[in-house]
């Protein structure tokens, strides 16, 4: 997929979240959750346990980059580690993928690559 995607005034998109129970809770309580059943879109957020099936959470992260209504997927760094593949294949600029620490795993700055490409355009690393 590599066609240009700019916003236009006005033009409204959502966050989409995959996370674990505890990260995708509380953004749905700020507000971030559209699982609107008029649209056939579905839900913008994947809750992921230990349990979570591999190939759920790939389709789900594919699905997400696809959507035309998606601004920024945010993905707990742990499960993108499962993903890396998918998301170092991501090279659109809209969805932009943000990879946040969850409580139960420390976060690694150097397996974050949108990160790794701030630090080596402004020349630290």
């Amino acid at each position: 997929m590599t066609h240009k995607l700019r916003y236009r005034q006005g033009e409204e998109r959502l966050v989409a979240l995959i996370g674990d129970e505890d990260t995708v809770t509380g953004f749905l309580l700020a507000g971030t959750g559209a699982n609107d059943p008029r649209k056939s879109k579905g839900s913008n957020f994947l809750v992921v346990n230990k349990s979570t099936p591999l190939a759920d959470i790939e389709g789900a992260l594919k699905k997400f980059l696809e959507r035309g209504d998606i601004g920024i997927v945010i993905i707990c760094q742990h499960v993108a580690n499962d993903v890396r593949h998918i998301l170092s294949e991501h090279k659109s600029p809209i969805p932009i993928v943000m990879e946040i620490p969850s409580k139960d795993t420390p976060y690694d700055g150097e397996k974050d690559e949108v990160l790794t490409k701030i630090n080596r355009s402004l020349g630290l690393k």
